[in-house]
Formats: C-alpha cells, structure tokens, sequence
C-alpha cells in the first residue's frame, strides 16, 4: 500500500482515512467532515498528491462518520460502500441519537441513501466476503455487526491493513447501547472474524489510535477473560 493519511474531524474527533495504492487509486473511509474547511482539507489532499477518488467505504453509518459523503459523492461522482442494515442507522438511529446531542442530521445521503444530491453515485451494498477493488488494493468485508444493525470492517489482506471502524478500539470495543446495537453480536464479530486474524494486521479505528491484532488479543481488557498470554 502507497498511503495511508488520516483526519480527525467533528466534535467526536473521528478518524477518516484516505488510502491509496502506487497508481494513486484512493478511497475514503467514513468521511465525517462536518464543515466546509473539513470537507476542503480531504479535497487538498486528494488534489495535492494527484490522487483519484474511486469510492467510500463505511464501515457504518452513524452521523459522525458521514457527515462528508453527500460532498463527495458530488465532487468526485463516486459510490459509496455500506451493508444494507446500515438503511437503519440513517432513517431511524441517525435522528433519535442527533436530536439527543442536538447536532444537524448529514446532508442529502442522510434523506436519500441510494443517491447523492444530484442523482449521481450511488450506494453498493456489501456483505460478508464481498470484494471492494481501489485500483490494485482489495478490501475484503467482514460482517461485525453490534455497534450498529450493520457494521463491518475492511480488510486488505495483502498489506495487512483493517479498518474497523467502531467495532474494535485500541483497548476497547464499540458501544452497544445505542439503536441497533447487540453486544452478544459484536463479540461474536470480534472474536470470530477479528481476533482469528493475523497478530501483526494494523488496526485502524474510527476513534483514537491505530493498534495491531496481536495487542488486543493480549491487551484489550473487554475482551477479558480470553486474552492471550504475551509472547515469550
């Protein structure tokens, strides 16, 4: 993989990432660019390094993480990836949980999910095993729903890549408290399609630092009391 960059953007400092390969083939991952200066500062950045937008993946779709995509679906007319239970999130999570912090719902994609604004792009829905191509990468989908009806994490096998959203923290894992979530569903996720992976597969989160497979096998105090011992 040629790059990794990341923002942090909003009031819930979350992490939106560009990736791109050696061609400049890029993506963004959960673009929650809440204001014009955020949305401009993924836009110098794909205009800055040559990039070429191809699509956004969302690991899931609460408000935080979508803030940006309506302005980039329009800018670049590019589709963004999401599962289909992620329909929940956005017309019935998304404005009980933005009335309850008294934030504005997202622009355009929040009304219209199957289109932005100005009826271009469009949403591809992913399930698990599905194959996401950015120029030479392949994101693979596992499903670990749990923080939300219709969470899941990409994963690029080859560079050893995961983003996972809020499923898996550094030390910690998503909330479950909130509309669509299931706890027994996102440890079933975590300890079935996350901690069977490779120890040294980078862990990029939707909040706070990057982390690794191997740390939270051994580390993550919610994953009690199933952590392994530490190597030797």
């Amino acid at each position: 993989m040629t790059g990794i960059e990341y923002f942090v953007f909003n009031s819930f400092q979350e992490r939106c990432g560009i990736v791109w390969d050696k061609d400049g083939f890029c993506a963004f991952t959960d673009p929650g660019a809440a204001s014009d200066a955020e949305i401009a500062s993924l836009t110098g950045f794909v205009a800055s390094k040559k990039l070429k937008p191809v699509c956004i993946l969302l690991t899931h779709a609460h408000f935080d993480h979508i803030y940006g995509v309506a302005a980039l679906m329009k800018e670049y007319r590019i589709p963004v990836y999401m599962h289909e239970r992620e329909r929940f999130t956005l017309q019935q999570a998304n404005p009980l949980l933005c009335k309850a912090f008294g934030l504005p719902l997202p622009a355009d994609f929040m009304q219209s999910p199957t289109s932005c604004a100005d009826g271009g792009s469009s949403v591809r829905y992913v399930s698990q095993g599905s194959i996401v191509p950015v120029g030479s990468l392949r994101f693979e989908v596992l499903e670990t729903p749990g923080h939300t009806a219709g969470g899941v994490c990409y994963l690029e096998r080859t560079e050893k890549t995961l983003f996972s959203g809020d499923t898996l923290f550094a030390g910690a894992i998503g909330r479950t408290d909130q509309p669509g979530g299931d706890y027994d569903a996102l440890m079933k996720g975590i300890f079935e399609q996350l901690m069977i992976l490779d120890g040294d597969i980078a862990v990029y989160p939707g909040h706070g630092p990057e982390t690794d497979i191997a740390t939270e096998r051994m580390t993550n105090p919610f994953l009690m009391p199933f952590n392994e011992p530490y190597e030797e």
